[in-house]
């Protein structure tokens, strides 16, 4: 029975070329990635930390995103609060250090808007609302449409990365003076996460380095707290493959032993 359930999955698998969200975004606290500008201006350094906040339960993450420019001390920090789960990942708050001039920005969600949904495959669309008061602009509403459109290799400064997720990124501002849009683009890689970006300004950061930290699960393939159906799911999605993530057992080679693993230890 197993076995002919493990076949479906590889089918539907391969079928749907569907990957979970968090694969694409390893959530576990401590994980840092680093990407410069092509011109070596400017760097974007992301960290998933603990949350600061009082919010007790392990799912919870703060990711934060640090730009500055070189050799300068002008320096922006956005700090988003995100929850994964078996809805993928979810955004509960947004913190945006506009300068000196407009402040900080506090952006609630509520309910929390999708950050990444639990797939993510050429086509998949969503979209996320929020709004904030800015000192000296006052209610400002943001929309972003997010879509897969297309799935293709990357290559960094820190290697080149098959099968990466490019993500357009439509972005409505609107304030009481006016509206404002813009589009920009994100690469992520799967068991890696952002590896490039490309701002409005047509500015490319790509990844430069990066530090993954082990889960405590290795059977846990998306970190999403739980073993279920969606660790399974990404490991016969790589089925004869050599992906690190999937490969639970490390023996070099993604196969039904792997499969075997996880599904013994689903639930826990």
């Amino acid at each position: 029975m197993i076995r002919n359930t493990l076949f479906i999955i590889t089918l539907i698998c391969v079928a749907t070329g569907a990957t979970s969200a968090q694969n694409y975004y390893p959530a576990e606290i401590g994980n840092t990635w680093v990407l410069e500008s092509q011109d070596g201006a400017e760097r974007a350094t992301y960290t998933l930390e603990a949350p600061d906040e009082n919010v007790n339960n392990e799912k919870f993450r703060t990711l934060k995103i640090i730009t500055e420019v070189l050799g300068t001390t002008s320096m922006d920090t956005n700090t988003f609060l995100v929850e994964i789960g078996k809805e993928g990942m979810k955004l509960h708050k947004l913190v945006a250090e506009l300068g000196p001039t407009f402040g900080t920005a506090n952006m609630e969600f509520a309910p929390p808007a999708i950050f990444f949904p639990p797939t993510l495959q050429l086509g998949e669309i969503w979209e996320t609302l929020g709004e904030a008061d800015v000192y000296l602009v006052g209610n400002v509403k943001v929309s972003s449409v997010n879509e897969v459109v297309a799935i293709e290799d990357v290559t960094t400064p820190a290697g080149m990365f098959e099968s990466c997720v490019k993500i357009k990124i439509n972005t409505k501002i609107t304030a009481a003076l006016g509206s404002s849009r813009s589009t920009s683009y994100q690469w992520l890689a799967p068991g890696i996460g952002p590896v490039k970006f490309e701002t409005s300004q047509d500015i490319i950061f790509e990844l430069t380095s990066f530090t993954l930290v082990t889960p405590e699960k290795p059977y846990d393939v998306n970190a999403d707290g739980v073993i279920n159906i969606l660790d399974l799911t990404f490991v016969a999605a790589h089925f004869g493959g050599t992906n690190a993530e999937a490969d639970v057992n490390g023996d070099g080679t993604v196969n039904i032993l792997d499969l075997t693993l996880v599904a013994q230890h689903f639930g826990s």
